[in-house]
């Protein structure tokens, strides 16, 4: 069963930076959602999809999926970039 290892984003409601060092194993759908006939609600019955492991690191987050032989993809985090602006530049 696929799965997918990522370092948590920040919040972009906040300005904090709470939980944005754990990282976090998360599985792939195994079939696709579809609406319930009743309420019109999305869902599918895979329960894995559900599921959400942290972890301190990403070594013990990819250890832990080898050692119970979970095929996972790391997704590197994208570089932090900070637009520096002065209050001046939004008359310019």
């Amino acid at each position: 069963m696929p799965a997918r290892i990522y370092q948590r984003p920040k919040n972009a409601m906040q300005s904090g930076k709470a939980r944005t060092d754990q990282w976090v194993l998360e599985f792939e759908q195994s079939e696709a959602r579809r609406a319930d006939p009743l309420m019109g609600w999305t869902g599918s019955g895979d329960t894995q999809a559900q599921v959400q492991l942290t972890f301190p690191s990403k070594a013990e987050a990819q250890a832990y999926a080898e050692k119970y032989g979970i095929t996972a993809r790391v997704h590197a985090t994208p570089p932090k970039t900070l637009k520096i602006q002065a209050y001046a530049d939004n008359f310019r």
